[in-house]
């Protein structure tokens, strides 16, 4: 067995070692496939289901949430999500123990850090609520599980823009500005998309004309990919970095 890290003086044996940019891929790749897959099933073999409407109006894409509340979509997604979650809550607690690191010591930085993480959180619990009740099931608590993903998702970009803009103005190494810049553009991005997708919801609502749903879905799978670009920043954040499980137990001879 390799030998792990030195813990209070004693070497431990290495159990597991990855790198971390193994567990950002886990946490924005599964949520991807499981979203491409159910959309294209629900295209393919339940269109009417899918893109079915209240107001009977022709409609050409299936939304989100009428993708996974299906079978067996709903069940290839809810696994994806539920195998994501782990290294979603590593990765939150890496940015927030990074930037405890930087900003320990200042204030409002610090507790900023606080809400960041905990939007991070709220951001999760709007998506384990609209992915594990489907808006055939009850509309009103998956309505507001998808409400609470897009409004703390982007709060939770807003402040992670803030704080790498205070990390660029007092940092010299070029890559944390290039992050920083990724991160302003994608926010933007997935801003825009939000409020075309709110746009097009209204009107279809509003007016039931032909095609306003197909732009909502459209716009939706739009927010949601920009959401798990932004994820993926932590590529090239943590890039150098690894994932180490060691063992605590006394040395023994192995």
């Amino acid at each position: 067995m390799l030998q792990g890290s030195d813990i209070l003086g004693h070497q431990r044996p290495l159990i597991i070692r990855l790198p971390f940019t193994a567990c950002v891929l886990g946490a924005v790749c599964l949520p991807l496939f499981g979203l491409a897959t159910c959309v294209l099933i629900s295209y393919v073999f339940h269109f009417e289901d899918s893109t079915g409407t209240h107001c009977q109006v022709p409609n050409y894409l299936p939304s989100i949430s009428a993708s996974i509340s299906l079978s067996p979509e709903c069940y290839i997604w809810r696994f994806c999500i539920g195998l994501h979650s782990a290294p979603r809550l590593l990765v939150a607690f890496t940015y927030f123990k990074f930037y405890h690191g930087r900003f320990a010591s200042r204030f409002p930085e610090s507790c900023v850090c606080c809400l960041n993480l905990a939007f991070s959180f709220f951001e999760n619990l709007g998506l384990f609520l609209l992915t594990y009740v489907s808006s055939s099931e009850t509309y009103f608590v998956h309505k507001e599980g998808f409400v609470l993903f897009i409004v703390s998702s982007v709060i939770y970009m807003s402040i992670t823009c803030w704080l790498w803009r205070i990390i660029r103005k007092y940092s010299l190494n070029p890559e944390e500005a290039k992050s920083y810049h990724r991160k302003v553009r994608l926010l933007t991005l997935n801003i825009c998309f939000c409020a075309f997708a709110a746009y097009f919801y209204w009107k279809h609502n509003m007016y039931c004309e032909s095609g306003s749903y197909t732009f909502f879905a459209l716009f939706e799978y739009l927010v949601v990919l920009s959401n798990m670009a932004f994820h993926l920043t932590a590529l090239w954040d943590f890039k150098s970095c690894e994932v180490m499980v060691i063992s605590l137990s006394e040395d023994k001879d192995y």
